[in-house]
């Protein structure tokens, strides 16, 4: 099952404990965010892309949409968002539950500077009914990311 998976990733870094489930989905940023008693823009969205070489992980903030021309300047080709079908078999992790924890070999993980605005946020752990709270710093570290990109786009201010 895809949460023990990421449960078994957090437990190297001793934070396995701090996931939560929920009796209710958490599958898209709206249903986290009711969830968790907080806003859709603190929920860490990992959204997954298709590059020539492989899979890659893009974890970004609820509120931000990528940019086509910042991340094709990023990857040097144009976005190109995996199928349903290929989600779980190339990620490791279902739709809804797709996370930067307990994921298949070589699938790269990137940290948009969208999620930067925060002291925390919160990504699923691998099923369509679970979050970790954690700072950048755990998320970095944790994600074993392999760094920080610029390719979304936030709401114009309300």
């Amino acid at each position: 099952m895809s949460i023990e998976k990421g449960r078994e990733h957090l437990k190297k870094y001793g934070a396995d404990h701090r996931v939560m489930e929920f009796e209710v989905s958490s599958a898209t940023v709206e249903l986290a965010a009711k969830a968790l008693n907080t806003e859709g823009k603190r929920i860490a969205k990992t959204l997954s892309f298709l590059l020539e070489d492989g899979a890659i992980l893009i974890v970004a903030a609820g509120d931000a949409k990528i940019d086509n021309k910042k991340y094709k300047q990023t990857f040097s080709q144009k976005a190109k968002m995996l199928t349903y079908e290929q989600v779980e078999e190339m990620i490791g992790h279902s739709v809804g539950g797709v996370c930067p924890f307990g994921i298949n070999k070589g699938v790269r993980v990137y940290l948009d500077e969208s999620l930067k605005r925060f002291d925390t946020v919160f990504p699923a752990v691998g099923s369509s009914n679970s979050a970790i709270e954690l700072n950048m710093e755990e998320l970095e570290k944790f994600s074993e990311c392999d760094g920080w990109v610029d390719v979304c786009k936030l709401p114009e201010k309300e």
